[in-house]
């Protein structure tokens, strides 16, 4: 019988849990336990009903074209309950000089596709326009070195460009610094396109010629009601008995056959240990047994930040311009990152005659507002959105949310510190881990790393 500890109850260790689960139901001589720290599982998944309104605390959608929770889904019988955004209404803005400008049409992330557009709008300067339009007769380049986001589309699109859309953009899925991120992790896809076409315009219209005629797909896709109906179908799939929350970890200790973990009054032995906790947690708890891979989970950065609910009545909601919210570029001064009209995003999400509003603040430049109380970081975002949106009215009600160190840092280097973490964890037997601070920030990434941990942890190392 093999005997396997999941330490961590997020996402990611759900996921590997129910892997584990479905194969304990097909015969296999399998147990396995699941542990978290707090009182629910989920991580930073949390959705709440506040006024009529669905209110999600993290993240609240995962992208369509990464399929992994598209088929969890489907295996929890729960497909039925996806919903996509309503991209005929997305449009998303750039604050600039105080004035909300509308991202052009043809934008891919922030690659311009469409010439017209790009040169027609307000949001670049004339060298900028000038610089999309030498970009497309860039030549092949392999980068050998790692650099930096900011550095990588720079050279493509100069600093207008990434002050006004990189960095922003990045703010807001990151919680981090264009300056700091690693081209080669975050941006993979256009790393690849360089070196193959050298211009990215050309590589991703060449893209889209060739994906004419396939269905397509919101970009964004959600639950009904809420990512949290992911979570708890999870949970309620993983027989009781084997879970555990409000049980952290006192001790993890390698043996000669396995593993020895001790939570509360209990000490128990595993075959092997999956951690599905951030990488400065799986640090803390490998640092008696092997401080060279624990130097090198703690060595990955995390951010953290703050999402604040608002929700307005009709007078809000027909003040709002169309689409899906704006970005605020770090030269703009302000403390908001980021503003999602969430009611037209998705559907479901409020009443015909309400405005809901998610606004985000924190990253890596502004890790103290973690510390303010609420009623002052409402305050903040009030002033905020007067200035930008004009919305005076008093909130129909707010919720804040603060996620300390919840958003890992792909910063340059990122990929070869995973080579040597990936290196180290091999000489120990029976250690895998997940979650994401390795392969990918977003919830499908998550998925995905703990199901092939669970696999790994289940079979034979490969």
């Amino acid at each position: 019988m093999k005997r396997i500890a999941i330490i961590g109850g997020g996402i990611s260790g759900l996921s590997a849990a129910f892997f584990l689960e479905q194969r304990r139901l097909a015969g296999a001589p399998l147990e396995y336990l699941l542990f978290e720290a707090s009182p629910r599982f989920g991580g930073v998944i949390l959705t709440e009903r506040v006024d009529e309104c669905l209110v999600e605390a993290g993240p609240d959608s995962f992208l369509t074209e990464k399929p992994w929770v598209s088929e969890l889904c489907r295996e929890l019988g729960i497909a039925d309950q996806l919903v996509g955004s309503n991209d005929s209404q997305r449009k998303t803005y750039i604050l600039v000089n105080g004035k909300l400008i509308a991202m052009p049409d043809g934008l891919a992330f922030m690659i311009p596709t469409k010439i017209l557009p790009a040169v027609l709008s307000p949001l670049f300067s004339r060298h900028t326009k000038l610089k999309m339009a030498r970009e497309w007769f860039h030549t092949p380049l392999e980068v050998k070195n790692d650099e930096s986001v900011a550095s990588f589309v720079e050279r493509h699109y100069g600093k207008e460009m990434v002050d006004r859309l990189a960095d922003p953009l990045l703010s807001g899925v990151y919680g981090g610094d264009a300056s700091q991120l690693s081209a080669k992790a975050v941006l993979r896809r256009f790393v690849e396109m360089e070196t193959r076409c050298g211009s990215l315009s050309k590589a991703m219209v060449k893209n889209r010629s060739q994906a004419i005629g396939k269905s397509s797909r919101p970009i964004f896709t959600s639950l009904k009601d809420g990512m949290q109906e992911l979570v708890d179908a999870l949970v309620l799939r993983i027989p009781a008995s084997y879970v555990h929350s409000n049980a952290p970890i006192k001790s993890l200790r390698p043996v000669d056959d396995g593993w020895r973990v001790s939570w509360k009054d209990n000490t128990e032995q595993f075959d092997s240990v999956i951690l599905a906790v951030p990488s400065y947690v799986a640090a803390n708890l490998l640092d008696s047994s092997n401080a060279n891979l624990a130097s090198e989970l703690r060595g990955i950065q995390y951010s953290s930040s703050v999402t604040l609910a608002l929700g307005f009545d009709q007078k809000v909601r027909a003040l709002l311009p169309p689409g899906f919210g704006y970005l605020v570029p770090r030269r703009e001064g302000k403390r908001v990152l980021a503003v999602t009209f969430v009611h037209h995003k998705f559907p479901h999400r409020a009443p015909e005659d309400r405005a809901l509003l998610r606004c985000f603040l924190g990253g890596t430049r502004d890790e103290s507002v973690l510390e303010l109380p609420d009623d002052e970081i409402l305050q903040i975002v009030r002033k905020e959105l007067h200035q930008v949106l004009g919305i005076k009215t008093e909130p129909r009600f707010a919720r804040v949310y603060k996620w300390k160190a919840a958003m890992a840092q792909f910063n340059v280097g990122h990929l070869e510190r995973l080579q040597r973490i990936e290196q180290l964890r091999r000489e120990v037997s029976g250690l895998f881990f997940a979650g994401n601070a390795y392969n990918g920030i977003g919830i499908p990434n998550c998925v995905r790393s703990g199901q092939q941990a669970a696999s790994q942890a289940f079979g034979v190392e490969a």
